[in-house]
């Protein structure tokens, strides 16, 4: 769940728009078709950033660090791209799907090892 964040939050900040939202003024927080389409990206980003946090801060305490690092990252990556190919509609080559391949095999190991008992 925390990585289905990380890629709103990467999202938000993709439609973002520093310069508009600086010259938004307050009173055109209310007025939907002139503050929401420019608010709303930066309210994701708050908000998905925020839960981002909170689910990965639990995740690593259930556990270890470093494969839930990994397995964050990994799974954001390929909810990226997915994301690219599908919804953005952006060409996806065979080697970019052969290296996802292979850090899904790569988030499979760290669950198998993890999984065994340390000699």
């Amino acid at each position: 769940m925390a990585s289905i964040c990380e890629v709103f939050w990467t999202y938000s900040l993709k439609f973002m728009v520093f310069k508009d939202l600086k010259l938004l003024r307050f009173t055109n927080f209310f007025k939907v078709h002139e503050g929401l389409p420019i608010l709303a990206p930066f309210l994701g980003y708050l908000a998905f950033g925020f839960l981002n946090i909170v689910l990965f801060s639990q995740a690593i305490k259930t556990i270890p660090t470093a494969t839930a690092f990994g397995v964050w990252t990994a799974a954001t990556l390929i909810f990226l791209k997915l994301a690219d190919t599908f919804y953005f509609h952006q060409k996806t080559s065979f080697l970019e799907v052969l290296f996802l391949i292979l850090i899904f095999v790569g988030i499979i190991g760290l669950k198998l090892v993890n999984d065994q008992p340390l000699a």
